[in-house]
């Protein structure tokens, strides 16, 4: 959470001037969290907005991988830029038992067992590799820059990592 909320503020100093006045609001409904940050400016947030380096939407970027919703409203005195966060803490475990089914059915197409015990960490580990390499095999089949795509997984992984 304190991510996202880091990049709407930033986003508010870059975009709007540094010093401006900004409201943070944080409303609890349900399973999520609504975190909103109110402006002075009518100006909308675009994920590509020209003339800007390369980090220009990278914010917006990561509010889209890791909120569960978000958007801006126009108000009469401004905007907010708004994003909704799950509350559910089991989601990381949710990710890590995903791994888990998919590395041992990985395992078993390509051992054609699946291994048990002590085996099985050491087995998990060389499915994951094999995974990965496969995966990065068909980036490139798709003319995809493998490399890339690592990048873009590290960037979600550590934005995840971070905001957990």
């Amino acid at each position: 959470m304190a991510l996202l909320v880091t990049e709407l503020a930033t986003n508010v100093i870059k975009h709007v001037g540094e010093g401006v006045a900004a409201t943070l609001i944080l409303e609890w409904r349900s399973e999520r969290l609504r975190v909103e940050v109110h402006d002075k400016s009518r100006a909308i947030p675009s994920l590509s907005a020209e003339g800007c380096h390369d980090e220009c939407g990278r914010g917006l970027h990561l509010l889209g991988g890791l909120a569960a919703d978000w958007g801006t409203v126009l108000m009469a005195a401004g905007k907010a830029v708004w994003c909704e966060i799950l509350l559910d803490q089991d989601g990381a475990c949710q990710r890590i038992e995903r791994a888990v089914a998919v590395l041992e059915g990985y395992q078993g197409v390509s051992s054609g067992t699946v291994l048990r015990g002590a085996w099985r960490a050491a087995g998990l580990e060389v499915s994951a590799v094999e995974l990965i390499a496969d995966l990065l095999h068909w980036t490139a089949a798709r003319g995809q820059d493998p490399d890339d795509m690592l990048d873009r997984a590290q960037m979600r992984y550590e934005a995840e990592a971070d905001a957990a």
